[in-house]
């Protein structure tokens, strides 16, 4: 069931009658907002977008120097063999 602002309205009625004011707003708080105060802004997308782009160029960086990491080891490690190889055949 979706919940509009008409029957939010109605269900607080109730509840005020049942419970007091106090006690209806906290429970109708624990209910999911709705209305357009609630749609994303532009704003809040750039600063999606943002904290994203910051995100994902630390994880490449992170990225980058583990493949740089792992493939200069495998290639000094492939050098060295290959000067064992050298030297053992002359």
């Amino acid at each position: 069931m979706v919940v509009d602002e008409r029957t939010r309205h109605s269900m607080y009625s109730k509840l005020k009658e049942l419970m007091g004011d106090e006690d209806a707003a906290a429970l109708m708080e624990h209910l999911p907002p709705v209305g357009w105060a609630d749609v994303a802004t532009k704003r809040d997308l750039d600063l999606l977008q943002t904290r994203f782009e910051a995100s994902l160029s630390r994880a490449l960086q992170s990225q980058t120097k583990l493949f740089v990491g792992w493939m200069l080891g495998a290639m000094t490690l492939l050098l060295a063999a290959s000067a064992g190889i050298t030297t053992a055949l002359q």
